[in-house]
């Protein structure tokens, strides 16, 4: 049973955890959740940021910056 443990445990995909935790952050922070799958700031880092702000001015917005945000999560763009 232990060796059942083990393997099971050394089985374990971390790259399903990465893609979840950084979906819920492309809901809660897009910028972030972007920065951290493309490694660097860069023009999709950008474009995610001044979707996020243009929160303030018009809070439909908000779910472009979201929708583009799951975009770069999923390697789409």
């Amino acid at each position: 049973f232990k060796e059942y443990r083990a393997k099971k445990k050394s089985m374990r995909d971390d790259g399903d955890v990465e893609l979840l935790l950084l979906v819920i952050l492309a809901i809660l922070l897009p910028p972030l959740a972007v920065f951290l799958k493309e490694g660097e700031i860069n023009i999709k880092f950008w474009i995610s940021l001044i979707l996020s702000l243009l929160v303030f001015l018009l809070w439909p917005l908000w779910l472009i910056a979201v929708a583009y945000a799951l975009l770069v999560v999923f390697e789409v763009v």
